[in-house]
């Protein structure tokens, strides 16, 4: 005898689908698979005679296409979800609080206007992990990060900035050790005025603590192969924007990452914040 749903019965529960926030670099592709990209920005527009909050997504190749956040249209991890705005951040407490790198926090500072002083790194993706834990203290400091494409070129941009006792750069390295690409940039620079500071990784990336990410070690990625790609393919991440969105995510303060980089910024910092006779500038 077959059994047969009762349709007077209670109907089943709907699967609900999960909202996510719309947070910076998340990869998420559309619930057709027509695209797929990272979020680089929000907005407003009229879709269908309505006002909705639309995302705009850039693929692998720098595409980038606008899509209206509607219930249900897009996939995370292969899975459906509702794409919704972030959350405002909460207010502060009125207790003394620390920032990301340690320190206390300054409250209602008035905003200062950017030091002649810079600190320079690599790429964005240093920016970003800087301004992670940093930002709050940087902002204070009247510091600001400028990442450089690498430091190829490095002798050069030294030379252009023409750095004084008012004017510093500080230099974030990647993979300062000896005998080193890097290493051999970094002993070209001698000027007073600038500091190199660096970490033994190969990439910022591995400068996070692989603890922070849920692996027990960073994979070994074998020299003939470029590590970020080499980083992906061993933990089956395929697309490294991902990979690096996990990365940075991963990091909620100083704790999170390595000792070398944590005192390589700090006297970074401290070197472009105080002039040549000792006093803050």
């Amino acid at each position: 005898m077959r059994d047969y749903d009762d349709v007077l019965a209670q109907p089943r529960r709907r699967r609900t689908v999960p909202e996510v926030p719309a947070e910076p670099d998340l990869v998420v592709e559309t619930a057709d698979g027509g695209f797929c990209g990272a979020v680089v920005a929000l907005d407003k527009a009229i879709v269908a005679g309505e006002k909705r909050d639309t995302v705009t997504l850039e693929d692998r190749f720098g595409k980038r296409r606008v899509f209206a956040m509607l219930p249900a249209s897009f996939l995370l991890d292969g899975q459906l979800v509702t794409l919704v705005r972030p959350a405002p951040a909460a207010a502060a407490t009125t207790t003394p609080a620390r920032t990301a790198s340690g320190s206390y926090a300054v409250r209602n500072a008035p905003a200062r206007v950017a030091r002649g002083s810079r600190i320079w790194v690599e790429g964005i993706h240093d920016a970003a992990l800087l301004e992670r834990i940093w930002g709050d203290d940087l902002r204070v400091e009247g510091v600001v990060v400028e990442p450089l494409d690498g430091i190829d070129d490095l002798v050069t941009r030294v030379q252009e900035f023409a750095p004084d006792p008012q004017r510093r750069i500080g230099v974030l390295v990647d993979h300062l050790v000896p005998g080193s690409k890097e290493s051999r940039i970094a002993a070209q620079v001698r000027n007073p005025h600038v500091l190199i500071n660096g970490h033994p990784y190969v990439d910022v990336w591995q400068a996070v603590k692989p603890t922070a990410l849920g692996i027990e070690r960073w994979p070994d990625v074998p020299r003939t192969v470029n590590w970020k790609d080499g980083i992906c393919a061993a933990l089956g991440v395929s697309d490294p924007r991902e990979m690096w969105r996990r990365v940075l995510a991963s990091v909620d303060s100083y704790a999170d990452v390595e000792v070398p980089l944590l005192r390589a910024v700090e006297e970074l910092i401290d070197f472009v914040t105080v002039t040549a006779g000792g006093d803050i500038l």
